[in-house]
């Protein structure tokens, strides 16, 4: 199967964490829902960063400090070369938060959950900032600025935990390309599980406004059957010769 790509054809790309897995970094659903023995709910909320700060630092620390040495398969550079070609035509939009798109060059890239290698405040308004330090355990960092006025804040992850939202321009700048596109939407779901929403509509957004849909995964998600086009393997293999250009 490949993805035929016309001189008005508008390119909206879907990662989830499959196209990460393949670099080697491993996923929520591989661990078996458990960390350590704790439900990554109990590690990746708000009410899991009041209870326990130091505990959330821990759990995300360690993530950071897996990363080493993890660079970006060939189908995120697949991604790249098409983004080339395209421009304001294209938009990656990631569920992931591992900036292995970024690391690749990906540059419209939409980050809906974040990036592990940021941090930013939970008390100020500082904006989010570049961060890969991997803290020692029992520690929780504090924000310089916050300090410098007196407070203590603590600085947590740049993460979309559960239970808070998806960031509103990310969702703006998603919405506002697929309606640019129109019947001229093209839409590609990578590595996806198809659960977790609003991402997992996008597929029938496209078939609103009457694009086509396209899946490459290595298993069949939940919603499989809302694509037009399946090809189920590994990304790296297919994606680098997926797009066909008129």
């Amino acid at each position: 199967m490949t993805l035929r790509l016309e001189p008005d054809s508008h390119l909206l790309v879907l990662t989830g964490a499959g196209i990460s897995a393949e670099s080697g970094v491993p996923t929520f659903r591989d661990a078996g829902g458990l960390w350590e023995g704790y439900r990554f709910e109990e590690v990746a909320s708000p009410t899991a960063f009041v209870r326990d700060p130091l505990l959330v630092w821990r759990f995300y620390s360690m993530r950071r400090a897996g990363m080493r040495g993890i660079v970006p398969n060939a189908a995120h550079h697949a991604l790249v070369e098409v983004e080339r070609r395209l421009g304001d035509r294209f938009l990656l939009v990631t569920q992931n938060v591992d900036g292995l798109h970024r690391a690749a060059g990906s540059e419209r890239l939409v980050e809906m959950h974040g990036n592990l290698m940021r941090s930013r405040c939970s008390r100020c308004d500082r904006p989010a900032f570049e961060d890969t330090t991997a803290y020692a355990p029992g520690v929780a960092p504090m924000c310089g600025r916050c300090k410098q006025a007196g407070y203590d804040g603590l600085l947590r992850p740049d993460i979309v935990w559960f239970g808070e939202a998806i960031p509103h321009d990310a969702m703006e700048r998603t919405e506002a390309f697929m309606q640019r596109a129109g019947a001229h939407l093209r839409f590609l779901a990578v590595g996806t599980s198809g659960m977790v929403y609003p991402a997992a509509g996008f597929v029938n957004v496209a078939r609103t406004l009457g694009g086509r849909s396209f899946l490459v995964n290595k298993e069949a998600p939940d919603n499989i059957a809302a694509f037009d086009e399946v090809a189920l393997g590994a990304a790296a293999h297919l994606l680098p010769t997926f797009f066909v250009h008129a």
